[in-house]
Order: C-alpha cells, then sequence, then structure tokens
C-alpha cells in the first residue's frame, strides 16, 4: 500500500480542485520528547575523550617528512572517516599543508595506487589542486588503465572515492570512475568482510557525496573489524559519538517541544510533519558541538519552509497563492487579514519567529543576518508562486525557463544564507557575497534540483497529478524519453558537481566554514534522495534508519 494518497474528493475552490495528500504521520510520535539527559554520563565520556584526545593528537605531531606521509596520511584520514576531525582540526591543516608542499616523488614503486589515491582524496578534499596526472602512472601503453588492477579491490576502493572530487576536464578520472566502478561491482562477491561492507556501501553512497556523521557511524564497525586498527581510536570513536548524540537529542527535544506547542499538524492537515526529518538536514550542514543552537534555529527555518512548500506546491488556489506572496512580500502583522483563514496562524508565527531570530542574532553582534534570509524567502516565494502557476495550468514551459525558476525553488539559496545564523563566519562581507548566487551555490542549488526532480517525478504526475514537472518540461522541450531524460538529469548534476569541486579548491578569498555549508547541502540532497527515492516525503524508507543510528541508538563501548 502506498504510504501517501490523493484524497480525489478534495475540495472545490471555483473552478479550481486542492491535490489533498494524506501524507503518512511521523514516524517518531512523542519519542524525543520523553529524552532525559544523564549528566554524569556526559561527563563521564567528556573527561576520558580529553584523556584520549591528548594522545592521538601526540601521534598526529610525528615529524613531517616523506618518510612517515603515508602513515599520518592513513592516520588523518582515519580521524575524519570516524568523524573526529573536529578535535583536531589544526593539527591536520598543518599537516596536509607540509605534505602538500613536500618534494613526493609519487612515481615510486611504494606508493601504490590505494595510497596514490587516498592522498589525491585527502588533498582535494581540503581544497589542494593536486594534478590528477599523478594517476597516469597506472596506465599501460594503449592508455587504458592496468590489468592488474582488476584484482586490486583496496586500490579499486580508493581509485572509486577519489573520483568523486572530479574536476571539468579531468578525463583520466572519468575513465577512473568508470573503471574502479565496474571491476568493483563485478569483484564485490569474492571479497571478504569487512572489505566487502565497505565496497557495498560506497557503490551505494560515495563518501564524497555522503554526510560524514551518517557515514561515521558505518565506517566505526568496518574500522573494528579491520586486522590493522588502533584501538585508542575506536575508542574514542565510540564515546564522542555517543557523546555528540546525547547532544544532538537534547537539541531535538527543544525542537519537538516547539513543534508540539504550534500544532501545525492539527491546524495546517495538509502539509507534511517532518520535524525530526528537518532536523536531520541541519545535522547535515553541521553536526559539530559547537554548531548546536545554530542547527535548532536551521531546523525551525527548515521546518516552516517545508509547510510553505507544501502550500504552494498543491494546496493554494491561485488567489490565495498570490496573496500569500504579497503577504511575504510586505512582511508585516498588517497583512495577517489578507491571507487565507488557514494561513493566518502560520503567517503570524513566521513573522515571531523572525522577530526571535533578530533577538537573539542582534545580542552576537549579527543584527543584519535576518535582512539577508527574508529577501532570500520572498524571492524563494514568488519563485513558488510562479511554479504552481505553471502546475495549475499545466503549462510545460521551456526547460531553461523552468529550471532558472526551478533553481531558485530549490530552497538552497534560502537554506544557504540560514545557515550561517548564529555562526562566527556569518559576516556581513559572507551574507553579500551569498547574495550575489556565486558560482558554488548555484551547483549546489542544481544539484539539490536536478537530483530531487528526478527522485520526486513519479510522486508529482500520480500522486499530486502535476504534469508541469522538471522532467515533464524537459521531455517536451527536448523530445526525449522520461528514462532518458531522468538519466540526463543525473548527469547534469554530475557535472554540477564538477563545479562545486573547482570552486572548492585553493586558493579562495571566501570563508572555507561558509563553502563547507553550501558542500553539506548538496550532501544532503544525494542522502535524503539515495537511490532514486524520496526520502523526506517517504522517511521510512530512506532517512529513518539514518535517524535511529543517529539519534535513538547508541553505540555499545
Amino acid at each position: 500500500m502506498a504510504e501517501n494518497v490523493v484524497n480525489n474528493l478534495g475540495k472545490e475552490v471555483g473552478n479550481f480542485r486542492r491535490v489533498v495528500v494524506n501524507y503518512s504521520p511521523s514516524l517518531w510520535g512523542d519519542l524525543f520528547l520523553r529524552y532525559t539527559p544523564d549528566d554524569q554520563l556526559m561527563q563521564e565520556y567528556s573527561k576520558e575523550i580529553e584523556v584520549l584526545k591528548d594522545k592521538i593528537r601526540s601521534m598526529l605531531k610525528t615529524p613531517t617528512s616523506c618518510n612517515d606521509i603515508v602513515e599520518i596520511m592513513d592516520l588523518i584520514d582515519t580521524i575524519e572517516r570516524l568523524c573526529l576531525s573536529y578535535h583536531f582540526e589544526d593539527e591536520i591543516i598543518d599537516k596536509l599543508e607540509k605534505y602538500f608542499n613536500l618534494d613526493v616523488d609519487y612515481k615510486n614503486e611504494a606508493y601504490d595506487l590505494q595510497t596514490i589515491a587516498r592522498h589525491f582524496r585527502l588533498f582535494r578534499a581540503h581544497g589542494y589542486h593536486m594534478s590528477s596526472d599523478i594517476f597516469s602512472k597506472f596506465k599501460d601503453g594503449e592508455g587504458n588503465f592496468q590489468e592488474v588492477l582488476k584484482s586490486d579491490a583496496r586500490g579499486l576502493l580508493s581509485l572509486y572515492e577519489a573520483a568523486h572530487l572530479r574536476i571539468h576536464g579531468e578525463d583520466i578520472l572519468d575513465e577512473a570512475l568508470t573503471f574502479a566502478t565496474s571491476n568493483l561491482m563485478s569483484a564485490i562477491q569474492t571479497l571478504d568482510s569487512p572489505l566487502k561492507e565497505e565496497v557495498e556501501h560506497a557503490l551505494v553512497q560515495p563518501l564524497h557525496l555522503s554526510i560524514p556523521r551518517v557515514d561515521a557511524r558505518k565506517f566505526i564497525s568496518i574500522y573494528e573489524k579491520q586486522k590493522q586498527h588502533y584501538n585508542i581510536l575506536i575508542r574514542f570513536a565510540k564515546l564522542d559519538y555517543n557523546l555528540l548524540q546525547k547532544l544532538h537529542k537534547k537539541e531535538l527535544y527543544e525542537i519537538s517541544r516547539w513543534w508540539k506547542e504550534l500544532d501545525f499538524p492539527s491546524t495546517l492537515p495538509y502539509a507534511r510533519d517532518r520535524v525530526v526529518e528537518c532536523y536531520f538536514w541541519s545535522m547535515g550542514v553541521y553536526h559539530e558541538p559547537q554548531y548546536s543552537h545554530c542547527r535548532v534555529l536551521l531546523t525551525k527555518v527548515i521546518a516552516t519552509l517545508s509547510i510553505l512548500d507544501d502550500t504552494y506546491d498543491s494546496y493554494g488556489t491561485t488567489e490565495e497563492l498570490n496573496a500569500i506572496t504579497d503577504a511575504i512580500q510586505r512582511w508585516d502583522t498588517s497583512q495577517i487579514d489578507h491571507v487565507p483563514e488557514y494561513f493566518k496562524s502560520f503567517y503570524k508565527t513566521l513573522l515571531e519567529l523572525y522577530e526571535i531570530f533578530e533577538e537573539e542574532l542582534e545580542a552576537r553582534g549579527q543584527s543584519y543576518a535576518t535582512y539577508y534570509a527574508k529577501e532570500s524567502l520572498k524571492e524563494l516565494v514568488r519563485g513558488y508562486n510562479v511554479e504552481a502557476k505553471w502546475f495549475n495550468a499545466r503549462c510545460l514551459t521551456p526547460f531553461d525557463q523552468y529550471l532558472s525558476n526551478a533553481i531558485v525553488t530549490s530552497c538552497y539559496y534560502y537554506l544557504a544564507i540560514a545557515s550561517l545564523f548564529g555562526t562566527k563566519f556569518a559576516t556581513k562581507e559572507n551574507y553579500e557575497w551569498l547574495m550575489t548566487k556565486p558560482k558554488v551555490l548555484v551547483a549546489s542549488c542544481i544539484i539539490s534540483r536536478l537530483v530531487d526532480d528526478a527522485a520526486t517525478y513519479e510522486v508529482e504526475r500520480k500522486i499530486r497529478g502535476h504534469t508541469a514537472t522538471g522532467i515533464g518540461c524537459y521531455v517536451e522541450d527536448k523530445g526525449v524519453s522520461v528514462e532518458e531524460a531522468i538519466g540526463k538529469f543525473y548527469e547534469m548534476a554530475k557535472d554540477a558537481w564538477k563545479d562545486m569541486n573547482q570552486e572548492l579548491l585553493k586558493p579562495s578569498i571566501h570563508s572555507m566554514d561558509v563553502l563547507t555549508r553550501i558542500l553539506n547541502l548538496a550532501r544532503v540532497i544525494e542522502v535524503a534522495y539515495n537511490g532514486n527515492q524520496d526520502g523526506y516525503t517517504h522517511p521510512k524508507r530512506v532517512l529513518a534508519p539514518h535517524i535511529k543510528s543517529l539519534l535513538v541508538d547508541p553505540i555499545i563501548v
């Protein structure tokens, strides 16, 4: 049975029939409202973590030379994959900077495919433009990757992960990704544990396109099974994971109380009740403890945005949506009387929420912040309204025209700006830069829109009755099949990833902290819509297992 069904009776409003989708209720009920903190256990974890942290910091402080590069780069990679790097940011940056500037002879036979690909991925992930020509040593006389590499599963896995950081013009990495993918898929049944599990997971969710915190839980169990591992890192990772989980539960408790008091699932029954999934989105943007308050603010932004999305997507009439759009442009309590009755309470809540944001951010010396978010939200709802008119009129616009508006309605211009709320890098200059819609942000928006469109096409068409979707417009405009259109959307998303990877490379005058938020937003989309599924609308299939691991079940230590 489908999770969501359309109430075909709907309601007639003039010549307009509301499409009322009976979305599945929240999977979580009052689970997170029942959370009670265990301060004593948290103190015990914190105390032991500090001891372990000092020991690992000492491991990272070995002299910098060509002789120790392999060992220390492996250690850095493990620390990052265990999601512990926020404890050692200075040490890691120092090491990578020095290693990148060393005269390392990667042509030496001592550097195999696994090692070189890992170093390439680490350097690229931190913005260092290591040349992809380094992989030429693994080609044969005919320009193909060497036959012997097909039996090197660990090397292929490392190459596969590295190739996802490619930029435009790097044909060798395009070839590498195809080569590594096909050979890993062929070899997977012959692999032993834990390598088999690691390959299976990577083929479904590449490391660069995944949420670090989500991957950490999986990698802890994989790393523990490896013959060569540091027990100290396993202990540290488990304690840190559980400690951070308790902080996340505390935040979600606060958010759940806020959501329950608003009671929007009852007053706006046409909208999806997904506040826990909204929090998951925020965790994907930043999971570290120093962003605790930022996660709470961003979750509230996403939760209110979700209601706006559902209002425009199917429920509101053209006249109602025009009134709502105008009221949001004017941003004044006097407009409450002009919006539909069902929307009055929400409109009031939205204005009040931003008043609270303004007070909190003014106390941090960031009073300017909400201006940029409100202006971006105004642009977003204008885009929503244009889209709604196309949908209601069954208008298949030229694809380029559709995409120009759809990049805005991806919500990522707005969320990128809101993700800075309360951060130390929320400077006026960074907000001004984001408002110019730089290439890296456009790339994130394109990824979000195209992956979303490809995954939700059938739901939009069958359940909501929408024909004027991105896929529909592309099919009509280009004269291709739906299958070809979906394939093209994923190809365009891959190109956007190349744009993003390029923009993340040094030198950059822009804050790496801001760039990371943009990168992480794209990663959340890749996780939430993995496997061509709408994980937000149907969380049970995609997001629920992640949420359960991240926010419900601690790791046994």
